[in-house]
Parts: C-alpha cells; sequence; structure tokens
C-alpha cells in the first residue's frame, strides 16, 4: 500500500514547524528527526504530519540553545533528566544574559551625528545588534604584528555588499572568518570597502546600540574620502578613506579572494559534529599543537561511509580521559590531546572515515569562540587542508582554520 499521498515534502513540513530544509536533513543526520520516508530512488524525503509536534519541540529547544544531547534528553529522555536539564540549561543562559547585559550597558555612549549629499550610494539595512556581532566575529582572524606591517590589506575587515548580502570577511592566512547577513532592504551593488580592525571595533560599539543600521557604500567617483556610511536611528558613523579605501566598486588594496579559499572545501570528506563550547575548554590551556582524532576504532562502525552517533553534553564537559573512559567510549569520541593536557574525550556526531589532524590552539580556540549555536561542524578535506568551522544548523557564520603538521604534536 502507497501512503505517500498522507505524507509531507519536505519544503511542506518545513513550512509547517518552522525550520528550515538544510536544518531537517541536519536533524535526519542525527537521528534527531528522521522522517516517514525516503525515496529509494531520488532520496526526497517525506515527513507524516504526526511529526510536527516533535520537530515544534526540537525547533523551541535549538532556538532557546540547547545543544543536540541536552535536546534528546528532553524529547525522549527520562522525565526527570529532561527537567535537570532544563534547569541547568536556565541557569545557564541567566548567567549569559547577565553578562551580555553589563558588556552592552559598558559600550552605550553619546554619538556623534554627520550628513553627507551629492553621492552614489549601494545600501543594506541590517539589524544593529546582528551587524555588531558580525564585526565582533570576524574581528578575531585580523592579522596583527609583522602579518599586518607587511601586508596591511590583512590589518582590516572586507565589507562587502553583494548580491543582496552583506558580508563581512577577515584573514591573517591562517584562519579565514566570513559572516553572512542577509539585509531587509537591499538597493546599489555591487560594492567593497577595507576597514581597518580597530575602526571596524568602534563602528560595533556604535551600532550595538541601534535597531537598525543602513550601510551604505560610496561610488568611485567620491572626493570627500568617505568610502562607508552607517546610519542609525538618529545620528551616523562615517568611514574615511584612510580605513576604508574602494576603487571601481571593489577594495583599492588587494584582499585575499575569500571565494577562492573556499571553494572546494565545504563538502568535507570528513564531518565531525561536536559541542562547540565543549571542545573550546578541552583545547584551551594547551601548548604549542593540539591534536584532534576520531580514527581509533572509529571505522569499525561503517567504514568510509559510516556514521558514530553520540555527542556531549556541556554538562558532562569536558568528558572523562582516554584512560577513564575505556576502549568502547574511544570508538565513539572525538579525542583532543596533545599540548602538555591529559587527553579529553569528547563525544560525536562523524559521517566519513576518521581523521586525525593537528591545531595552534592559539587559531583554533578563537574560532570556536566566534561561533555561532551551541553545536559546531568541523569539515575537512585531509590532514594537511584548511578545516571549515561552522555552526551545525545555522549558516551565516563560517571560519577557514589551517592545520599544522601533525609530527608538531610529539613531545
Amino acid at each position: 500500500m502507497d501512503d505517500s499521498e498522507d505524507l509531507l515534502s519536505i519544503g511542506a513540513f518545513a513550512r509547517r514547524v518552522g525550520l528550515a530544509p538544510s536544518a531537517l536533513r541536519f536533524y535526519d543526520d542525527c537521528g534527531m528527526l528522521r522522517p516517514a520516508q525516503v525515496d529509494a530512488v531520488t532520496g526526497y524525503r517525506r515527513y507524516a504530519a504526526g511529526q510536527a509536534a516533535r520537530a515544534v519541540r526540537l525547533r523551541r529547544l535549538r532556538e532557546a540553545g540547547l545543544p543536540l544531547v541536552d535536546a534528546a534528553v528532553v524529547l525522549d529522555g527520562r522525565e526527570d533528566a529532561a527537567r535537570d536539564v532544563l534547569r541547568a540549561h536556565l541557569e545557564r543562559t541567566r548567567r549569559t544574559a547577565d553578562a551580555a547585559r553589563a558588556v552592552v550597558e559598558g559600550l552605550l555612549r553619546e554619538a556623534v551625528g554627520g550628513s553627507l549629499s551629492g553621492r552614489s550610494w549601494a545600501r543594506a539595512r541590517v539589524g544593529g545588534a546582528e551587524l555588531a556581532s558580525a564585526v565582533r566575529q570576524v574581528a578575531p582572524a585580523v592579522a596583527t604584528g609583522a602579518s599586518r606591517k607587511k601586508y596591511p590589506p590583512l590589518g582590516c575587515v572586507l565589507l562587502e555588499l553583494v548580491d543582496g548580502e552583506v558580508r563581512l570577511v577577515a584573514t591573517d592566512r591562517y584562519r579565514l572568518a566570513v559572516r553572512v547577513l542577509r539585509p531587509a532592504e537591499f538597493e546599489g551593488g555591487p560594492r567593497q570597502v577595507l576597514i581597518g580592525a580597530e575602526t571596524a571595533r568602534n563602528l560595533a560599539e556604535w551600532a550595538v546600540r541601534q535597531v537598525a543600521v543602513d550601510v551604505e557604500c560610496a561610488d568611485d567617483c567620491a572626493n570627500d574620502g568617505v568610502g562607508v556610511r552607517l546610519r542609525g536611528e538618529a545620528d551616523c558613523r562615517e568611514v574615511m578613506e584612510s580605513a576604508g579605501r574602494r576603487q571601481g566598486g571593489q577594495a583599492a588594496e588587494v584582499f585575499p579572494d575569500y571565494r577562492l579559499m573556499l571553494e572546494g572545501l565545504e563538502s568535507g570528506r570528513h564531518r565531525v559534529i561536536v559541542d562547540r563550547l565543549a571542545l573550546r575548554d578541552a583545547v584551551a590551556g594547551r601548548a604549542r599543537v593540539v591534536s584532534l582524532s576520531t580514527a581509533a576504532g572509529d571505522d569499525a562502525g561503517g567504514g568510509a561511509g559510516g556514521r558514530s552517533e553520540s555527542v556531549v553534553s556541556r554538562e558532562t564537559a569536558p568528558g572523562p580521559t582516554a584512560e577513564q573512559a575505556g576502549p568502547m567510549a574511544e570508538e565513539q569520541a572525538l579525542e583532543v590531546s596533545g599540548g602538555g593536557r591529559e587527553p579529553v574525550l569528547l563525544r560525536m556526531v562523524r559521517t566519513g572515515p576518521g581523521l586525525r589532524i593537528a591545531f595552534d590552539p592559539a587559531v583554533l580556540v578563537p574560532a570556536l569562540e566566534a561561533g555561532v549555536g551551541p553545536d559546531v561542524v568541523l569539515e575537512s578535506v585531509s590532514a594537511d587542508r584548511p578545516v571549515v568551522v561552522r555552526s551545525a544548523d545555522q549558516g551565516s557564520f563560517t571560519t577557514l582554520v589551517m592545520p599544522v603538521r601533525e609530527t608538531e604534536t610529539k613531545d
């Protein structure tokens, strides 16, 4: 009997429950929300109307910031365990909100207005807090010291208005951070402007107090030196060409082509999903080089196409040491080792074959701290190629981190 007529396509189900199709695919991969039917030929997913309640509850849990493992406990665990997880998360969010409130109050200051006229501008309207967050996410990837002195464009944040999007990009050649904002309004373009790192941070301090910000980039026939203007509700900020350079719609000083750097890396052969803050805590404080390994015993569950489906709760992070966990846990874990500390095991979701890869903690930790959401995805083509670090279910922020030689982990 064919029940397909009673099922919903992934698009129709996504609209019903308020989740993007990409999020539904992700939750299928993780085993959190399997489709009722998958076409054996086309691979199309179809969902039953009765799955909507679980999908909506999962969406609400993720919107509240719960990691996957905690959401799984609430959805499928014992009632007392679910209550414990929710209480712990509530306390954690209270502490986070208090810290954020203190930061915002510290950033409030008197605004200085300004006006411009007679210019041709490309314009995009974005949320002020969203723009400030984007700057803070990419700014850690800006080059400093000798690298910045040798190649000044790397000491800047690239602001780009193109294809109906606002993009902020920074790189020091060891990592690349890209944040994409989707504006409520967009006209003109394309435009590129290089903004000095300190100037960008000051703009973020101003933008966080604005409900909405009009980002306006000038054309290349200007003679008053203003390259970009941020207009708030009652005032604006202007960036002069000494900090922001543009020419012919593009940054005058040569900024690396970030699109080429990302090309071919977004669908890596190796893919690991793990609690972002648990991984950060496991890596932080290690000296020199840290090694991440999924290879030990992992391929027993399915070879090159296998998947190990476990994730870590932040309440249990950073987890047991390798000696305490035993062989079974080792088979299902991401091992973080090296750098003068005991190995730590973090339970994970993995697709593809096992991999051992090494990083400089000083590069990896800021990438994890700048991330969005409770879970992080690490995608890699091979151990000697850049690793894509991004949110598991929020695709607007991506970081590219260069690995280091595995031999450097030897003490």
